[in-house]
């Protein structure tokens, strides 16, 4: 039993040297969401609470995320939602891009699958009540409807 916990320790220490890349891309305010868009600051806050942290190239990595192995699990989170939409680099979509992420935006926030479960416990700032749910979606839908985005 006592190798066998030993075993453990030296393979959780050497594991931490596995390195990540936690390093973000510069943002550029001619590509940025928030910016491009003159959003207001009520829901750039949100915006910035509950999703720029794996939406965005502004990722703020909390001191658990430089431990292995939850330092991958936080990366491949970061990596997916980077994948779906990134608000950094929002003119870099064409329109049909955007009408469709806009439209997924809406529905995640809709059906509450965003900010994701896990993350809540850690950062409870990203924890939208339905007021402020409700004022995204009425953002997003107001966008959507002006078409200037």
């Amino acid at each position: 039993m006592k190798k066998v916990l030993i075993g453990i320790v030296v393979f959780l220490v050497l594991i931490q040297l596995i390195p990540i890349d936690r390093t973000n891309k510069p943002v550029d305010p001619k590509q940025n969401f928030v910016e491009v868009l003159k959003t207001p600051k009520d829901v750039t806050e949100m915006l910035k609470n509950a999703c720029y942290d794996c939406h965005s190239n502004e990722v703020k990595y909390p001191s658990y995320a430089y431990i292995a192995p939850i330092s991958w699990s936080i990366k491949h989170h970061v990596n997916e939602g980077k994948e779906n939409v990134n608000f950094s680099e929002w003119m870099t979509y064409n329109k049909d891009q955007k009408d469709h992420i806009l439209d997924e935006i809406i529905e995640t926030i809709e059906n509450k699958e965003m900010p994701f479960k896990g993350y809540i416990p850690m950062h409870p700032e990203a924890n939208l009540t339905d007021a402020q749910r409700k004022i995204l979606i009425d953002y997003f839908k107001g966008l959507q409807k002006s078409g200037q985005y």
